[in-house]
């Protein structure tokens, strides 16, 4: 394959595993380059300010873990989504090129075909089947958290404690020259013995 270059990869197309979708929903194909900053603002967008009921992600191969990453955003943000996730592999087709034919006859061409796992992602504001394979209900909200606002999600953790609270309470204290293994300041009894 050292002859060999990739010149095309192209996805075989495939319905959505979601049997009921209304017509129009939106369909994020996320792949190995996307930009999750751009997924995601395309996407609330369509939810927020479009009023999208339902919004389906779909990734394969490399852009999976992507994938799952777009929609735990979007389930931290928006709050009181209904998930379906459906996983199954989806063929690839890689056609690759040599780059050095042998003399006197033409380039010829490889076509691979690859199976790689893919997922699709169906993220719903209205309830959906909690039979169906895959279903997760939404994230319950906090005691006392008004579940329409995100005011609580997203904060940061409350900052590390001060070092020395870390530390074993026998070694608190330990001014500098004490040893924390028990050894008084011996470091400083062997610089006068040089």
């Amino acid at each position: 394959m050292e002859n060999f270059r990739k010149v095309r990869t192209s996805e075989e197309e495939s319905p959505l595993p979601f049997p009921d979708l209304p017509p129009g929903v939106v369909e994020m194909k996320v792949k190995e380059g996307s930009k999750i900053r751009n997924l995601m603002s395309f996407a609330m967008a369509q939810m927020e300010l479009k009023g999208s009921r339902q919004i389906v992600f779909s990734g394969c191969g490399r852009a999976v873990t992507k994938t799952i990453t777009c929609v735990e955003i979007m389930k931290r943000k928006l709050g009181g989504l209904h998930q379906v996730t459906k996983v199954r592999y989806k063929t690839l087709l890689e056609v690759w090129e040599n780059q050095d034919p042998p003399p006197g006859s033409a380039a010829q061409n490889l076509t691979v075909h690859k199976n790689v796992p893919s997922i699709c992602i169906l993220l719903s504001r209205d309830p959906l089947d909690p039979n169906q394979t895959g279903y997760q209900p939404p994230e319950p909200s906090q005691p006392g958290e008004d579940p329409s606002s995100s005011s609580a999600k997203g904060q940061k953790r409350p900052p590390p404690p001060p070092c020395e609270e870390l530390l074993p309470k026998k070694l608190q204290g330990a001014g500098p020259g004490s040893s924390p293994w028990g050894l008084g300041d011996r470091d400083s009894q062997l610089e006068g013995h040089h």
